[in-house]
């Protein structure tokens, strides 16, 4: 539980410098934020709240910079994460509507990426100079190739020449000339799953060589450790001992998750880009476009937040498969 705590409370130091250097980061850019985003707002229509709000978050001229900085984690301790200065509407709304899709693309490319690399990896270790062995250039290619240019390859291939898949969007708006109703119905969840194939298939071919290779390696090494030799010595089914050397030689795996977490994100954000996916990064990209100060500022902190709270929870893991780790030095 001690080891728990004190790494939630690394967690909790990184994610209070994150929130520090997104509130510092916009004040060192030339100009001034709050002026910045009154120009491209229409200052007619603004009303006192929402001066009041945007002052808030990015600092009234005429107030000192620590105060500025204290009403700044006032307001995101209220969940106040500033208005959209080109669409007029809350910040926290878009996220939240935006935030699923970005969610269920990671977790669904992550996890057949690390699922898959994991079992090849394991099978490539065990029986290595093997056929699987010659998978390893294959993987290590996609994994070499940039985010966009894999969605590019993947979007001409499989979906503009081939047509095999949808190129554009998370679900079909004009099937059968009407559009798909958004809800928990067959029509809507097959469009879903027939756009995010080829960004879920982007993210997962690049990111898929670490695994097979990282496992690979480290099974090759496990099997030569005395408790496996005794395991096989005493008799045991190859399977039984292949799962043993596989168990010990996955904590590595667990450990580089964690780490490769931030590059998912940032691999998500380009290929949301690139399909015009519905989610962050797509709408970070418009944000960028149309100077929109809020809602960079806003998919910054939850992006920081996601990555940290995905590698605490691989923390987790790590300490409940490895004794060691609860255990004091």
């Amino acid at each position: 539980m001690r080891t728990i705590l004190r790494r939630l409370g690394f967690y909790i130091l990184a994610a209070f410098a994150a929130l520090t250097l997104n509130f510092f980061l916009l004040r060192m850019l030339p100009g001034n934020p709050l002026g910045a985003a009154l120009a491209s707002m229409r200052t007619a229509s603004i009303t006192p709240a929402q001066l009041k709000g945007l002052e808030q978050l990015y600092g009234n001229p005429h107030q000192s910079l620590i105060s500025q900085y204290f009403a700044y984690l006032g307001q995101l301790a209220h969940g106040n994460l500033g208005t959209s200065t080109s669409k007029s509407v809350s910040v926290t709304s878009l996220i939240s509507s935006d935030l699923p899709w970005t969610l269920g693309l990671i977790g669904v490319a992550t996890a057949v990426s690390f699922i898959l690399g994991t079992l090849i990896g394991i099978l490539a270790g065990w029986r290595r100079s093997g056929l699987l062995d010659a998978l390893l250039p294959v993987s290590t290619f996609f994994q070499a190739a940039p985010y966009f240019i894999l969605s590019f390859l993947l979007l001409l291939s499989l979906g503009y020449y081939g047509g095999a898949f949808p190129i554009i969007g998370s679900y079909d708006t004009t099937t059968r000339g009407s559009s798909v109703t958004p809800g928990w119905n067959l029509e809507f969840v097959g469009s879903v799953i027939s756009h995010g194939v080829l960004p879920a298939g982007a993210i997962a071919l690049a990111s898929i060589a670490g695994w097979i290779v990282g496992m690979r390696n480290m099974m090759i090494t496990t099997m030569d450790e005395d408790y496996v030799l005794v395991a096989a010595a005493k008799g045991l089914p190859e399977w039984r001992v292949a799962a043993v050397a596989a168990r010990n030689a996955l904590l590595p795996s667990i450990s580089n998750f964690a780490l490769s977490i931030s590059l998912v994100v940032t691999g998500s954000i380009v290929t949301e880009i690139v399909f015009s996916y519905q989610g962050l990064g797509n709408e970070i990209f418009l944000a960028i476009n149309n100077t929109d100060y809020p809602v960079m500022q806003g998919i910054l902190i939850v992006i920081v937040f996601t990555v940290l709270a995905a590698n605490f929870l691989a923390d987790l893991v790590y300490v409940a498969l490895d004794p060691r780790a609860r255990k004091e030095a």
